[in-house]
């Protein structure tokens, strides 16, 4: 129903623009709440620190107003351009204010241009007027300095020079002299009795006398007559020197500074030796000085005034502030032995004899007092003394027991474990001075009173072995760890293997081995264990513990028998560190655990070769053969045994059986490389066609067949075997550098750059071929080409070892050590830099550094051929024989396989037999020094 009563327009939305009340005259208002609180304007901001002027509301409200106000004084006010700031700053600038600035800028420009000449031309006039105004200096004189061409040479040379306006005095200023007067002039007119007012100038002296005679001093004037008494003059001055050297003489240990004798040569030793500020010396002094009357009772402040004032050179004054110290700090043992260290001598003797009165059980203070005695029979006094005083100081004991004899020291090590009955030093000390019988009861009561120390088990283990008994050694190590362990004490494997090692260097092997046995297996899981215990192998190897190692590697083996990377290392280190016999019994235990590892019959077999027994050789290796059959390895070392031996027809026999029962690739080039090297050539091709049917893609054959017609002087052949051995093996970069080497032998540069530029699009980024193709242009002459080439090779291969080496020595002289320095950067590690370093060095006759750099580089790669034969060649020149001699042994046990130079030589067909020393020989006998 509707209601008459309700207005229509409520529940409606409110017209457009509509204000409520303002039909009525109601406006709206604000409350002091929606402001904020009312401030006077001399309140403070709330800006603590606000700089003057800003510092309250009114301050800041005028500061607001004056930033919002433009100034437009009359006397910003120009006719032309009206007001020097812009009315309009305050607005928004916009892009049509921005188009319309560029336009007024155009004609300004564009009006400028228009008026430049006659700008220009009234600016020059008005220059030229100023000019005629206010002349130079240079025009004034303009007319004078033409006459000056009419003045001829006698009137130029009379005209006088400037002269100096100064009287003679200022211009030749001189310090005044004072001549001091000599005893003879005051004696001489003291005698005469007259009075003189003046200087005689024929004595050319100074001075004037007293009127009368009884005016002199009474004391310089002998008695009864007017004569001044020369003698007595001496000897004050006497006097005074002396007092003078007292002062300085002595100094802290009691030896003089300064020689009376020459007194005056010796200045400098009283010149202050701090080099500090000065205020900060007084600073301090000042700070300490209030420490001192603050708390007169601290010794730090004492100590550190005396140390002050003995920095500053004041010996004296730090002697007088540490004896004051020492009254108010009596009982501070510090105190005291700063005190006996700033006196001298018997004066620091008095001073600690003082000390001890006040701290009878200081052990500090008896030391010092000992060491203050320069007799031996006073320093022994002197601690027996301390001893009967303090009984229970180890330290004491220990330095009374080191002046004894052995029999005296004895006696007092016995007395001193009765006293210090936990000091396990002077147990051990006692009993390393008894007896064998005497020595095991030391020990026993030891043990008793420290029962846990593991350095009296290990003593006493080393006690039997010394004794012969080595089966007690085992039970004593092994009594120690469960004595050890049931007094609570943890066993940390780490000391026990420091132990082992100390035995080891002191040449108880026993004991060594027994400690090993018992603590290599302590805190170590199941799956670690081996890989732990061949680095506690290698540490103890590093620690020169060489019975450690060997023990390692037994309780290893007994463990993992069957483990052949164990064996290995075992035999490695019998190898490098024991004997022949050692590794070959070693190496017959290893096969029969084991058969299968060809390598470790193969390391016995080359032991019993070396020794010149071929029969025991050719055993092990028959040996090696029933346990693998058909093994390559095995059969390639039996015709190496052969042929080394000069059983040339053994050796065919055997490579036509392993032929024919195990035909591999390395069975039939070895094949081939036999009949090569004894000249039988048509075999040897007739093998390396046979071979090749077989095996296509072995490029070593393709090689040797390739070099064998290239020996024939068959070129064409030659260059026909390398390139259907490319097209079977591209990847094969040796066989590129042949065919390149065959090229440029018959002179075809231009075919030899190709096949290199070839190879290198079949192999990328390979550093051999960029080699190569370098030094074929500098072979050839063209250094620029070689130059470049390198460039484009270390953009491809940046981290080449070879490449940065030969880099070094394309540069100048003068710009080889900067590229060497570049090539260490980038092949830090690599041995083909170390060695150009080396060779760097050598050049420059550098010699102690190029041999560090040779050392280094043979012992980062032991492998490289090249690196031995240039250190050997090094120290034929600039070494000693037994230098010398040593390299060649260094390079016998290396036997390197590696290296360009080596390589040509190790494997020419005429030096197949060569040993390793011979090939070291004969590579650097080619060895030039032209870098």
């Amino acid at each position: 129903m509707y209601n008459s009563f309700k207005k229509p327009f409520l529940g409606m939305p409110a017209p457009l623009g509509y204000v409520p009340g303002l039909g009525r005259g109601a406006t709206g208002f604000t409350t002091r709440s929606d402001i904020g609180p009312a401030r006077d304007a001399n309140d403070p901001v709330d800006d603590r620190h606000a700089p003057p002027g800003k510092r309250t509301v009114g301050d800041q409200m005028k500061k607001n107003q004056d930033d919002d106000d433009e100034d437009l004084n009359d006397t910003n006010y120009d006719e032309f351009n009206g007001y020097a700031g812009s009315l309009f700053s305050s607005g928004p600038y916009e892009k049509d204010d921005e188009e319309a600035d560029a336009i007024y800028a155009a004609l300004d420009k564009r009006m400028d241009e228009r008026r430049k000449e006659r700008r220009e031309l009234r600016e020059k006039e008005e220059i030229e007027k100023y000019r005629m105004e206010r002349p130079k200096i240079q025009q004034q004189f303009s007319d004078l300095k033409r006459k000056l061409a009419e003045v001829s040479e006698e009137e130029w040379l009379s005209i006088p020079e400037v002269g100096d306006a100064r009287n003679k005095r200022q211009r030749n200023p001189r310090y005044e002299k004072l001549t001091p007067v000599p005893d003879s002039f005051f004696s001489k007119h003291l005698q005469s009795g007259e009075n003189h007012t003046s200087v005689d100038p024929l004595q050319g002296l100074g001075g004037l006398n007293t009127p009368y005679p009884g005016s002199m001093t009474p004391g310089l004037m002998t008695p009864g007559t007017g004569e001044l008494d020369m003698r007595k003059i001496g000897q004050a001055r006497n006097t005074l020197m002396d007092m003078r050297l007292s002062q300085v003489s002595d100094s802290v240990s009691g030896q003089t500074v300064v020689d009376p004798k020459g007194y005056l040569t010796d200045l400098n030793s009283m010149i202050p030796t701090y080099g500090g500020d000065i205020s900060d010396i007084k600073k301090a002094r000042l700070l300490l000085k209030s420490v001192r009357e603050t708390n007169p009772h601290h010794p730090p402040a004492w100590i550190a005034s005396a140390r002050l004032e003995e920095v500053t050179g004041k010996l004296q004054v730090a002697r007088n502030l540490i004896m004051k110290g020492t009254e108010m700090c009596p009982k501070s043992e510090d105190v005291w032995l700063e005190a006996a260290r700033l006196q001298p001598g018997d004066t620091a003797k008095a001073v600690v004899a003082q000390a001890v009165r006040h701290l009878p059980q200081s052990v500090r203070i008896y030391i010092r007092a000992a060491e203050l005695e320069t007799d031996v029979r006073a320093k022994k006094r002197v601690l027996r003394k301390a001893l009967e005083n303090v009984s229970k100081s180890v330290r004491l004991w220990k330095t009374a027991v080191e002046l004894e004899e052995p029999e005296d020291a004895r006696i007092m090590l016995s007395r001193a474990v009765e006293c210090c009955p936990t000091s396990v030093e002077l147990w051990l000390a006692l009993a390393r001075l008894e007896t064998y019988e005497n020595a095991r009861r030391v020990l026993n009561k030891a043990r008793e009173n420290i029962p846990t120390d593991r350095h009296i088990w290990i003593t006493a283990a080393k006690l039997e072995e010394a004794n012969g008994n080595t089966q007690m050694v085992d039970k004593i190590i092994d009594r120690a760890i469960t004595s050890l362990r049931a007094n609570g004490v943890e066993i940390n494997r780490e000391q026990w293997i420091q132990d082992a090692e100390e035995c080891d260097k002191a040449g108880s092997v026993a004991t060594c081995q027994a400690v090993i046995r018992a603590v290599i297996g302590i805190g170590i899981e199941e799956e670690d264990r081996k890989h732990t215990w061949m680095e506690d192998a290698e540490s103890c190897v590093a620690h020169g513990a060489l019975e450690c190692a060997r023990a390692i590697y037994a309780h290893a083996l007994q463990v993992f028998p069957s483990k052949k990377s164990v064996w290995l290392r075992a035999a490695y280190f019998e190898k490098n560190h024991g004997t022949r016999e050692s590794l070959e019994a070693l190496l017959q235990r290893a096969v029969a655990h084991c058969p299968k590892a060809e390598v470790l019959w193969l390391m016995g077999a080359k032991s019993k070769w070396l020794a010149e027994d071929v029969p025991a050789a050719r055993s092990i290796l028959a040996l090696a053969f029933q346990a693998n059959p058909n093994s390559e390895e095995i059969w390639l070392a039996a015709v190496k045994l052969e042929s080394e031996n000069n059983e040339y027809e053994r050796a065919r026999r055997l490579l036509a059986k392993a032929r024919s029962s195990a035909p591999t690739a390395r069975v039939f080039m070895k094949s081939v490389k036999l009949e090569w090297v004894l000249g039988n050539i048509e075999a040897a091709q007739e093998l390396c066609t046979e071979a090749l049917k077989h095996y296509e893609d072995f490029p070593k054959l393709w090689m040797m067949r390739g070099q064998i017609e290239e020996q024939c002087e068959n070129m064409d052949k030659a260059r026909e075997a390398y390139n259907q051995g490319l097209k079977k093996c591209p990847h094969s970069v040796p066989l590129w550098l042949l065919l390149s080497h065959l090229e440029e032998r018959v002179g075809q540069l231009t075919r030899a750059r190709a096949i290199l530029e070839k190879a290198r699009l079949k192999n990328p980024q390979t550093a051999e071929l960029w080699l190569e193709s370098v030094r074929l242009e500098y072979r050839a002459g063209l250094k620029n080409i070689a130059n470049t080439l390198m460039a484009k090779a270390l953009q491809e291969c940046p981290n080449s070892g070879i490449l940065w080496a030969e880099a070094v020595f394309l540069e100048a002289r003068p710009q080889r050590k900067t590229k060497s320095v570049d090539a260490l950067k980038k092949c830090e590690h690599d041995a083909h830099v170390l060695l150009a370093v080396a060779k760097l060095f050598w050049s420059e006759r550098k010699i102690t550094k190029a041999r560090e750099w040779f050392l280094r580089t043979v012992k980062i790669e032991p492998d490289l051929g090249d690196a031995w034969a240039f250190f050997y060649k090094f120290e034929l020149q600039h070494g000693t024989e037994e230098q010398q001699e040593e390299v060649r042994k260094r390079c016998e046990n290396a036997e390197p396989r590696h290296g360009e130079l080596w390589c040509a030589e190790s494997k020419h067909v005429l030096n197949w037999q060569k040993k390793t020393g011979e090939i070291l020989a004969q590579v650097a006998s080619k060895i030039k020094n032209t870098f």
